[in-house]
């Protein structure tokens, strides 16, 4: 089942147009990911999914057309900006936002979802990087939605608090709920995303999953490792998977396509060698944008 569907989607600030004819469709139950670099349109992109601007033509439906308050009572929205008053406690916050719907969720079960129920009565403004982003989930929760819209949660936290909001953002989706999730980190979109949808200068270059994405990319594979003893190198060279076989300073490196870890691990096997130190080089996330783009994105992207 589709929730959202967006198609020809156009939106122009003056003399410059954010949203340059963007069509996608995101399932019922995956993480969509948005990606692109800053300025790509990507925020103007889901703020026009949820309603918070008007496109300057084509069409969004959401969960079969749902609009104005039957949207905002399905549809759990965090941007990037959102800030919250430094005093405010967080169960202040999450009593608030509960107050905008009509059946919201329990609040105090949500505290302990997002593992914020010994900070109750802390003030925002004393919570971690880390804690005001689970904060953040859960006021896009409260209102029990079928859709949350999570946009660039985890920019400016520290590499654990990164992983530990991407753990409970695949609770979330665990729960039934659809994410659309904003982010311009590659390790992110390739852990997290079923499908993406890559955006640049306003315009879709490219819908697939992680792994599709990376197909695209013409780039082989390495390789490498350290034999537990003797290795002919015809071994290796034999398989239809390997294009070149290099041996120095006891180390093989691998070059080749397809399922070439399979191939050299069954292999080496099958003539009685260990490989140790093995290490696998293959085309990434990275690569793909850069290949269908002409551009890499950098730490500093993030809208």
């Amino acid at each position: 089942m589709k929730v959202i569907e967006v198609a020809n989607l156009r939106k122009r600030y003056r003399d410059r147009l954010a949203v340059d004819d963007v069509s996608f469709t995101v399932e019922e139950g995956e993480i969509f990911g948005v990606l692109g670099p800053n300025g790509a349109g990507k925020t103007t992109t889901v703020e026009c999914v949820a309603g918070l601007r008007t496109p300057d033509s084509g069409t969004v439906r959401v969960l079969g057309g749902l609009h104005r308050d039957a949207l905002k009572e399905e549809l759990g929205v965090q941007l990037q900006s959102s800030a919250l008053p430094e005093k405010i406690k967080v169960w202040e916050a999450l009593d608030l936002y509960a107050s905008f719907y009509s059946r919201p969720a329990d609040w105090n079960a949500l505290l302990e979802r997002v593992g914020l129920a010994d900070k109750r009565d802390a003030r925002y403004g004393k919570l971690s990087g880390g804690q005001q982003q689970r904060l953040s989930i859960a006021l896009a929760l409260v209102g029990d939605p079928k859709v949350a819209i999570l946009d660039e949660l985890t920019t400016g936290l520290d590499p654990q608090a990164r992983r530990d909001t991407w753990d409970l953002i695949e609770q979330v989706r665990a729960d039934g709920v659809t994410i659309v999730l904003v982010t311009h980190f590659m390790e992110e979109a390739e852990r997290l995303c079923d499908r993406i949808a890559l955006i640049d200068s306003g315009r879709v270059v490219a819908v697939d999953s992680p792994a599709g994405l990376i197909s695209r990319v013409d780039r082989q594979q390495t390789v490498r490792f350290r034999p537990s003893g003797p290795l002919d190198d015809a071994v290796l060279k034999a398989l239809p998977e390997v294009t070149g076989v290099h041996s120095a300073g006891g180390r093989v490196e691998v070059t080749g396509t397809g399922d070439l870890l399979l191939a050299i691990t069954t292999a080496l096997a099958a003539a009685g060698v260990v490989p140790a130190d093995l290490r696998v080089e293959q085309a990434t996330l990275d690569d793909a944008f850069l290949a269908l783009t002409g551009k890499k994105i950098t730490h500093g992207d993030a809208r």
